[in-house]
């Protein structure tokens, strides 16, 4: 795999952390509605516009990927995962714990890191052993101040971390593996809004009796797109960037989701909590050091080989 190839997978990587760690405030935008609700209009409109665009763009050729069995099953469970995800996470945004879903977001990148090492054979340096155990020492400190087990975050960071694993280990397009994901819920989605609309549990266009409004409704089908694009870019980056690598950058969803909820929407930050981010920043800034001296050193060296070429 080319450089080129793997920088572009890292810029999708890092505009993919970027939009998740801004979503709170477009939940937020939501927060009258009901988060099944959300989350049932958030799989069929994603699931319709993904499916369209590759219907369009390349006939039914995407949907040959069902027919390996292993790939379709695994994608049916990666499916799952991110379905838990979202519906969790959309509750505890409007629910005031966005701060304890950051945590989550900050405890998922360690996990990833211990599953890219378990799983895929990928090797840390020493610095990025050091910054793991660094952020591991602040997610502890974190957990423990708690004062109670922190569900919403533990849920949150285990089911997504296990989503990047399959989605690291299944060979398939990042468009075509999220509209085959989105198949898998889009007629129980499509049912139960059905049902909801049907016993006036619903709201969209009205169709319930009393409607959530033109603006919600344009945000709930909008919504589609806001899942889309986000994972496809870091499905197509875990796929081109070590496991080790993405699960670090993943603290920058996390950090934006943190500082939207103690200054967009006020939520408790005191002497304990900011103990347990300054270590996570600090394994942050640990990582990206070796990172830059690594890149260097790898620079260095394809000069001087050029040179000695010539």
């Amino acid at each position: 795999m080319g450089g080129n190839d793997e920088r572009r997978g890292l810029t999708a990587a890092i505009a993919s952390f970027l939009l998740w760690g801004a979503m709170p405030l477009y939940w937020h935008l939501l927060k009258s509605v009901p988060a099944l609700q959300i989350l049932l209009h958030r799989v069929v409109w994603s699931t319709l516009l993904v499916g369209g665009w590759l219907l369009w763009r390349e006939g039914h050729a995407w949907l040959r990927v069902l027919a390996r069995l292993r790939v379709a099953g695994m994608l049916a469970a990666s499916g799952l995962l991110i379905g838990a995800n979202w519906g969790l996470y959309i509750w505890s945004v409007n629910n005031g714990h966005v701060v304890e879903s950051s945590l989550g977001y900050f405890i998922n990148p360690l996990l990833s890191v211990l599953l890219g090492v378990a799983f895929l054979r990928e090797r840390l340096t020493r610095a990025q052993w050091a910054s793991v155990a660094v952020a591991t020492l602040g997610v502890l400190w974190l957990t423990l101040r708690f004062g109670q087990l922190p569900w919403i975050a533990l849920a949150l960071a285990v089911t997504f971390a296990l989503y990047g694993l399959i989605r690291k280990l299944v060979a398939v397009d990042a468009m075509a593996g999220l509209a085959i994901e989105g198949g898998y819920l889009l007629l129980p989605a499509l049912a139960v809004l059905g049902w909801s609309e049907l016993h006036g549990a619903g709201g969209f266009l009205a169709l319930g009796g009393s409607g959530y409004g033109a603006t919600r409704d344009v945000l709930l089908v909008a919504s589609g797109a806001l899942t889309a694009l986000p994972l496809i870019g870091f499905a197509y980056g875990v796929r081109r960037v070590p496991l080790s690598v993405i699960g670090l950058l993943q603290y920058i969803s996390p950090t934006l989701q943190f500082l939207i909820g103690v200054f967009a929407f006020h939520e408790t930050f005191d002497r304990d909590r900011a103990i347990g981010f300054a270590f996570i920043w600090t394994a942050l800034a640990m990582f990206a050091l070796d990172g830059w001296r690594r890149s260097r050193r790898a620079a260095v060296r394809v000069g001087a080989a050029v040179v000695e070429a010539d």
